[in-house]
């Protein structure tokens, strides 16, 4: 089973420096990261700027599509405005199929702000107390929604033809 993990740093750049430790801990086997995605928001930009860390993962990672669908739910569309609803409400049914719902999309909005970071990660095996022990001195705040075996396999055939 995967597990779909959201970290928020209070840093613009903390999101990049776990996922680089992150990298190499996946090296030594400590964790499999089957997909991961930052998003940055440095002081006094109007939005954040996201990205896919495609060279971490292997053949089974969603594609783009999923993360920018994702992403422009919780940092875009809340600034266009009601015109949309219709939209908001079809991407809504569309994540509750993959275990994300409205609360946690909420939280992740009202917490990534500006001058903080956030590190999305899609894992599979983790190694916890090793990963904690590497990871010691850093102080993200853990928001999550772990996907069943049926919500991850139709992420992945959603988003990557495979199944």
């Amino acid at each position: 089973m995967a597990n779909l993990t959201v970290w928020k740093f209070n840093t613009a750049d903390g999101a990049r420096t776990v996922l680089t430790k992150l990298a190499e801990l996946q090296k030594q086997h400590l964790i499999e990261i089957q997909d991961a995605a930052v998003v940055t928001w440095p002081e006094g930009k109007k939005k954040p700027k996201t990205e896919q860390a495609l060279p971490l993962v292997g053949l089974g990672a969603v594609d783009g599509a999923f993360w920018g669908m994702l992403f422009g739910w919780i940092f875009f569309l809340p600034f266009v405005g009601a015109a949309i609803g219709a939209v908001t409400g079809a991407l809504a049914g569309h994540f509750k199929d993959y275990g994300i719902n409205d609360d946690f999309i909420k939280e992740v909005r009202d917490k990534v702000t500006e001058g903080t970071s956030a590190l999305f990660l899609m894992t599979g095996a983790v190694t916890l107390d090793k990963i904690e022990e590497a990871l010691k001195g850093e102080t993200p705040e853990l928001i999550r929604s772990n996907l069943s075996n049926e919500q991850e396999a139709k992420l992945r055939e959603d988003f990557s033809g495979v199944a």
